[in-house]
């Protein structure tokens, strides 16, 4: 009988490959050797032991189910960045990190079907997955991947992209960048992706699933293009942790509004703490600012680090995909967009 990780087992790192500046990947592997199951597409979550106490980060991974014996995670350490940075710092061969996952809903659909990826910087990292899953998969799938970078230099997987390209025909590759390298010939596109350069390099556009990665203004610069080309946008999906563009919140005649100016309690069942607090409080803040520890990540209903079961009461919870209709009746909740509704009890 075959075993599969689960995330009560830390994760061993097996190798770390710089993949261009400031990006890295890292491979793991189960000490116990167990088999990784995940859908290409989704995402892990790490718990760094950094200083001052852990954090949790939410990766795209980059390896394909289709290679069960490790899970890599392709990471860009940004200006600022703590947890990545770290990494870089820390992990290296024979660390173990506890993990969690995988989870996310960004994933392939049928094998059969035609594929745009679009991608910006290291939103590639689900594209890749998805694209040596197709590879592996041994029929010839039919996908267009469309890379953008700032230089050169900053695209990540071109040489192995190249490398399937050429062994499968079906697919199809462009990168795009908006800067040269001096002293290097660039054959590729040039400036940032528009609408011109979309129908030029995928001009069967409205035949695909469209899939996106990226920064927030790329993407949203991608589904604007996409839009007035007359693109069918039901097909369309996008990924991102970074927080979501505020929208006004559609709110059902039959729900619960929190009040601000009503109390409501929340009881930690394993700490054996109670703790009052406003009804527009969420549970992770509540938690936070009481010392009480829940692992969290994103903070905005994506990542669902921070799922908890609720055991007693009711709770007004506006997520973003973080939790599956099933977790939500089975009473587990997303503490981070948590708002308590009178008393609430939680196993944490």
């Amino acid at each position: 009988m075959i075993e599969v990780w689960t995330d009560e087992e830390a994760l061993e790192c097996t190798m770390v490959v710089p993949e261009a500046p400031n990006v890295r990947t890292f491979a793991f592997r189960a000490p116990s050797g167990r088999l990784f199951d995940y859908r290409p597409g989704q995402f892990v979550t790490l718990e760094l032991p950094v200083p001052g106490g852990p954090i949790h980060r939410t990766y795209s991974i980059s390896s394909s189910p289709s290679r069960p014996l490790a899970l890599s995670v392709t990471v860009k350490a940004q200006e600022g960045s703590v947890g990545t940075r770290w990494m870089f710092d820390h992990v290296n061969v024979g660390t173990r990190i506890k993990a969690s996952g995988p989870a996310g809903s960004f994933t392939l659909g049928p094998t059969d079907r035609k594929y745009l990826l679009i991608s910006a910087g290291s939103g590639i990292t689900p594209m890749m997955s998805m694209l040596s899953y197709l590879y592996d998969y041994g029929t010839d799938p039919d996908v267009r991947l469309i890379a953008c970078a700032r230089r050169p230099t900053d695209l990540v997987f071109p040489q192995t992209l190249t490398h399937m390209a050429g062994r499968v025909p079906g697919l199809k590759l462009s990168f795009a960048v908006t800067e040269e390298e001096p002293y290097q010939v660039w054959t590729g596109y040039m400036g940032r992706l528009n609408q011109l350069m979309l129908g030029t390099m995928a001009p069967d556009y409205l035949e695909r699933d469209v899939y996106c990665c990226g920064p927030e203004p790329f993407m949203q610069m991608v589904r604007e293009a996409l839009s007035y080309m007359g693109y069918d946008m039901a097909r369309f999906r996008q990924e991102s942790f970074a927080a979501p563009a505020p929208v006004a919140e559609v709110v059902p005649d039959d729900d619960v509004v929190p009040d601000a100016a009503a109390s409501a309690q929340v009881t930690f069942a394993r700490a054996g703490v109670t703790l009052d607090c406003r009804e527009t409080d969420t549970i992770l803040a509540l938690s936070r600012a009481n010392a009480l520890r829940i692992p969290y990540g994103c903070t905005f209903g994506i990542c669902g680090t921070c799922k908890v079961r609720k055991t007693k009461g009711e709770v007004r919870m506006v997520h973003n995909g973080g939790i599956s209709d099933d977790d939500v009746a089975d009473g587990w909740i997303l503490t981070c967009c948590s708002h308590p509704v009178g008393e609430v009890e939680i196993d944490a």
